[in-house]
């Protein structure tokens, strides 16, 4: 198990609706005033990262959506130490002109800003804008170019790339981003569940997010990236995992909300979703991919949040998420029903018991349950 702290960061809610597509009553606004306030209450509580969603189209219980970079860099400014990933999609961004706003970003924010590199699901929002869809596995191969030209863009003077999607001839970006010890330029996160998502995670990124997993397929997941690293001679990059965390006082309690979120399931929405992701995974050439086996209860969280199991007791859910860090989750991506309340909690509540097992577990492996 890593000596480092287990990381957190949480999915902004800079779209309409909430981060389970259903009726039930959530206390979480997708404005700016409510965002702002929920930025200081994370990093007050425990918070590294924050990830802004990217929706460009009214869509599937998400009506309004606020644009990811300049939200970001909205919140980047509200904060002191919150570090904040911006989700963007190639194809609808060239790598020159948001290697341009993520130099600004970095250096209006001290050197807080990331980026999460989205392949695409949402065919309709290509074919809305006029721009062209591509087969899944050439939206990967455009995303790993993409990744390439950005880290160029911001390590190198006068950067050449020949690519297949993306061209620079003699580009001096300046300023760069601010450069550290250990990060060179923003971090770089990406997502995807399948086989070309994992292979590129190896060759280029920084950070992999994967959605929901139980321990059985975190441990598949990290073996594909590990042994394509090896392959590129790389480190591995840095594990995320989604989850929607429901803790509560009782594990009846955190049962009965999640039961209540799926028997108000917005079902005509969540049924949307499915049949818009469903190409996702039978697009891949193995048939291997995100929301390939995804039931329609994992959808109503629509990064298969459920599936950690970090439903329960503040000490049961800290068990579960020291038993995933065991196994290799260097960072949890969470959502929540009621975000300021429930994050509050989670600092005050789960987190120091985190923190607990993990000083136990460095002096004394045998002292953290081995199936939490």
């Amino acid at each position: 198990m890593s000596a480092e702290p287990v990381k957190f960061a949480y999915w902004v809610p800079n779209v309409s609706g909430g981060l389970v597509t259903s009726t039930i009553e959530q206390r979480t606004d997708w404005g700016y005033e409510y965002n702002r306030k929920l930025a200081v209450l994370a990093e007050d509580n425990g918070f590294e990262y924050a990830l802004t969603q990217v929706r460009y189209m009214a869509s599937y219980g998400a009506e309004y959506q606020h644009e990811s970079t300049g939200f970001s860099l909205a919140l980047l400014l509200a904060t002191q130490r919150l570090k904040v990933i911006a989700a963007v999609h190639p194809g609808l961004w060239h790598p020159g002109v948001l290697a341009k706003l993520g130099a600004t970003a970095d250096h209006l924010s001290n050197g807080r800003f990331a980026v999460n590199v989205v392949s695409g699901w949402f065919r309709d929002e290509f074919t809305a804008l006029g721009e062209p869809w591509l087969e899944h596995d050439e939206r990967y191969r455009r995303s790993e170019e993409f990744i390439r030209a950005l880290r160029l863009l911001w390590t190198e003077d006068h950067a050449e790339l020949a690519g297949d999607f993306y061209r620079l001839r003699d580009f001096t970006l300046k300023p760069k981003p601010l450069g550290t010890p250990g990060r060179p330029h923003p971090e770089i996160f990406q997502g995807g569940n399948s086989t070309a998502a994992r292979a590129m995670a190896g060759r280029v990124s920084d950070w992999y997010f994967s959605n929901g997993r139980d321990l059985d397929g975190v441990a598949e997941q990290l073996a594909d990236i590990r042994a394509s690293a090896s392959r590129a001679g790389r480190r591995p990059p840095g594990f995320g995992l989604n989850a929607f965390l429901i803790a509560r006082d009782t594990e009846a309690e955190a049962r009965e909300t999640l039961r209540e979120i799926v028997a108000h399931a917005d079902t005509e929405a969540v049924e949307g979703f499915g049949a818009a992701v469903a190409q996702a995974g039978r697009s891949t050439a193995d048939g291997k991919g995100m929301w390939q086996d995804s039931t329609f209860e994992d959808l109503v969280q629509y990064n298969d949040g459920f599936r950690t199991g970090l439903i329960g007791t503040p000490e049961q859910i800290a068990e579960r998420i020291v038993a995933h860090k065991r196994l290799g989750v260097d960072l949890f991506l969470l959502g929540f029903l009621h975000y300021h309340e429930e994050i509050e909690y989670f600092g005050r509540r789960v987190l120091p018991l985190v923190r607990e097992l993990e000083a136990a577990e460095s002096t004394d492996p045998a002292s953290v349950p081995a199936h939490a």
